[in-house]
């Protein structure tokens, strides 16, 4: 978010931002490298160019529709220091100079840090998708889920968005469904609902956007996730 007001500040084109705004969470690194593990290349490859595809055409097709005046003006607080918070580096500090010990250091720093944050978060989808996998019936994902039912996908592409937390948390949930035998359409219509237009995400977009463009964003992943959904379910 920060940066999206960043570039909205400094005038960058409004297509190019929004374009930025929907690829950053569908295409986070963390969803990329889940994927692959868990659905194979091919899946990943095709979701990865998808996802890349529509996000420019919607910031073109966003800029031509006019919404750029959408955009409330907003300015980064400087200092803040809480998680979540927008913030700018003071740039009054003379840096230290990096040696290698520092680089190792700080390297080490994060990527311990980026665990604590993210292993939680896997326990608690593995525990949720443990759950599914020894209590919920096979047949009951087949009929609500599975590939015989036509609305499974814009249905799972609703329930998305509040049932989404985090990416570590939705993949493991995913890869049990799957098991179970929900269609893989669903599944991705699932993972696009949730990390596009996630409540919180929607929450932040709210303080930065008026109306017209919180309900554009919305409408927009949604329908996005339904479609490739049914795309997913017909190529594999």
């Amino acid at each position: 978010m920060p940066v999206l007001v960043g570039l909205l500040n400094a005038r960058a084109p409004f297509g190019a931002s929004m374009s930025f705004l929907i690829a950053s969470p569908l295409l986070n690194p963390v969803i990329i490298a889940l994927f692959l593990s868990l659905l194979g290349i091919k899946v990943t490859a095709a979701y990865a160019a998808i996802t890349f595809i529509v996000a420019v055409f919607i910031g073109m097709l966003w800029e031509k529709m006019g919404l750029a005046d959408q955009y409330k003006k907003v300015y980064i607080q400087k200092g803040a220091g809480t998680a979540g918070e927008m913030s700018v580096l003071d740039l009054t500090v003379e840096p230290e100079p990096d040696t290698m010990k520092i680089k190792f250091k700080r390297a080490g720093e994060a990527a311990w840090s980026l665990f604590r944050q993210v292993f939680l978060y896997l326990m608690l989808g593995a525990a949720i998708g443990a759950f599914i996998y020894g209590f919920v019936p096979d047949s009951l994902i087949m009929k609500w889920a599975g590939p015989g039912n036509p609305l499974a996908v814009p249905a799972a592409a609703l329930i998305g968005i509040p049932m989404y937390i985090r990416a570590e948390t939705i993949i493991p949930i995913s890869a049990v469904l799957i098991g179970k035998g929900m269609s893989i359409g669903a599944v991705i219509a699932l993972i696009i609902g949730g990390a596009g237009a996630s409540i919180p995400e929607v929450i932040i977009l709210a303080s930065i956007f008026r109306r017209k463009l919180i309900i554009a964003f919305v409408v927009t992943i949604v329908t996005v996730a339904i479609l490739a959904g049914y795309l997913f379910n017909l190529i594999f």
